[in-house]
């Protein structure tokens, strides 16, 4: 399965870049479908570092759906920078999704705003591949809902 996601965020590319990288904003994209939790001792940290960590997810906060890991590594190339994935869901209906590769590239625009490109390939039912694209979508309504209070958002000072 393939589902790309390519947009314009009204933020600049820096501050996309810190977005992406912040627990808090992640909550806010996916809210109210998903919610995560974190298992790692301290919780959640400001700002996701390279490396793997755990959360459990629950369905509209409520369903139990699983355990999952994030593995996340960053890098760059010219002025695009990258957030990869590699992680993936551990137990629950979720974990039906396997070799995971989730990858955001933040490339800044002339006219100060964002192109945000995003791609997710992973294994699973063929199923469930129409819930995942409408879960993309919806991914891509809430980013350009949220990117231009970024800038002012307490958890990204």
């Amino acid at each position: 399965m393939r589902v790309l996601l390519k947009t314009t965020l009204d933020c600049s590319a820096d501050v996309a870049w810190r977005a992406i990288r912040s627990p808090a904003i992640l909550q806010e994209v996916v809210a109210p479908w998903l919610q995560f939790t974190s298992l790692e001792p301290g919780g959640f940290p400001a700002e996701w570092p390279g490396g793997r960590h755990r959360m459990r997810t629950t369905l509209l906060g409520v369903i139990p759906a699983g355990d999952e890991a994030v593995d996340l590594s960053y890098s760059t190339r010219g002025d695009v920078r990258i957030q990869r994935d590699s992680g993936g869901a551990e137990s629950g209906p979720l974990a039906s999704f396997h070799d995971w590769d989730h990858r955001i590239a933040i490339s800044p625009l002339p006219d100060g705003r964002t192109l945000y490109r995003d791609q997710l390939l992973a294994e699973g039912p063929i199923i469930a591949w129409p819930a995942a694209w409408a879960f993309w979508q919806w991914r891509a309504l809430r980013l350009r809902a949220l990117a231009p209070g970024w800038a002012t958002h307490p958890a990204l000072r």
